[in-house]
């Protein structure tokens, strides 16, 4: 049996036809062909499938897609704009806060959540942010450094 949904996913409606047990994770990458959003533990533990739902960050491996009808779906396709990249983006891309790139996603998503609720962030609000991603490559300074570069541009921007 399969369900149809009608899901708004970077700002577009997007109509599938899904099993009711499939997870948001399983219909964004195997349903909607959005494969930023990366499988990880599949436990909600690591942060790897982090999308944001009105704003806020979820663990798309945890969450059914069901009970997200009307509610706004961001993954990590829909953060460019324009041909423009976030600037969280760009400040990854220029400190090298990526490297092997799979956890970036979720990392990016959290991050710009909270700086749509907090602008100029403190380090450790930035740590506490980011906490519940976890990175098996860095030792997260560059992360750190890329979300508050990214914060100073976009303060500069808003004024």
């Amino acid at each position: 049996m399969k369900i149809r949904l009608e899901l708004t996913v970077n700002e577009e409606t997007r109509e599938v036809l899904v099993a009711p047990h499939k997870t948001l994770l399983e219909v964004l990458r195997e349903d909607l062909g959005l494969t930023g959003t990366k499988h990880g533990c599949e436990l909600g533990e690591c942060g790897t499938c982090t999308v944001l739902v009105d704003g806020a960050p979820v663990l798309s491996c945890l969450a059914l897609p069901a009970e997200l009808q009307g509610r706004a779906i961001a993954t990590v396709e829909g953060m460019a704009g324009g041909g423009q990249l976030h600037p969280l983006q760009q400040a990854f891309a220029e400190l090298g806060a990526a490297q092997c790139g799979y956890c970036t996603p979720g990392v990016l998503l959290t991050a710009q959540s909270l700086l749509s609720e907090r602008p100029t962030p403190t380090r450790e609000e930035i740590r506490e942010a980011l906490a519940g991603n976890l990175c098996r490559c860095t030792g997260y300074t560059k992360i750190l450094d890329a979300v508050e570069l990214a914060s100073l541009r976009m303060a500069e921007v808003a004024r």
